[in-house]
């Protein structure tokens, strides 16, 4: 019997020690995905890209705001609203990117005109309106407003094409998803959008001269 006990301890000491079955893993929540995502490796470039197109379309921002006041055609005034809803909420996202990485965030003077400092190195940036081209849209009404919108709304969408197709071209840069997708969003917003201003810029009648 005291042989048959010790089995039966032996036994239960060996069966305490085994782990369970394993089954399926839990299911990951949205904020353990959300931490992983940035514990991912991101480049220079991708803090480039995010904290540059910040700056630019906060100026598209500015140019469409234009339209209520100028004098625009209602077909103008709509397309202005698309891109303010449509640019700040790509301003959040990539406001958010950066404070979820601890990096700092584009300041004021880098918004829209060039004020020095940072904001000349950011008038740099492809298709951003020079001051003067500026001055040129706030002077401009109605049917002429129209034509110099839609054409530095052309140019400046495709500088954003454009900062698009070098950060890919960057290495390493864009390998984490959320940069990857936002990215890829914003050149085939921006390059659907240019074709639309090119067809509604041919659509206008030529009275009013062609735009230098």
């Amino acid at each position: 019997m005291r042989s048959l006990g010790a089995v039966s301890l032996l036994l239960c000491a060996c069966g305490g020690s085994t782990p369970p079955p394993s089954g399926p893993p839990a299911p990951r929540s949205a904020a353990a995905i959300q931490a992983d995502s940035v514990r991912r490796s991101y480049t220079q470039a991708d803090i480039d890209f995010m904290t540059h197109m910040i700056g630019h379309h906060a100026q598209a921002i500015e140019m469409a705001r234009l339209a209520p006041t100028h004098g625009a055609s209602s077909s103008i005034q709509v397309l202005a609203e698309r891109i303010i809803n449509a640019q700040q909420d790509e301003i959040a996202t990539m406001e958010r990117w950066l404070r979820d990485r601890s990096l700092p965030l584009p300041g004021p003077a880098d918004a829209a005109h060039d004020h020095g400092g940072q904001g000349a190195h950011r008038m740099l940036m492809p298709g951003m309106l020079t001051p003067e081209q500026m001055r040129r849209l706030d002077a401009a009404r109605g049917a002429e407003f129209d034509r110099l919108f839609l054409t530095f709304m052309i140019q400046h969408h495709q500088g954003a094409v454009t900062m698009v197709r070098e950060l890919f071209g960057s290495a390493g840069a864009a390998q984490e998803d959320t940069i990857f997708k936002f990215a890829s969003d914003v050149s085939v917003d921006q390059t659907t959008e240019v074709a639309r201003m090119r067809r509604m810029l041919a659509a206008m009648p030529t009275e009013t001269g062609s735009v230098r």
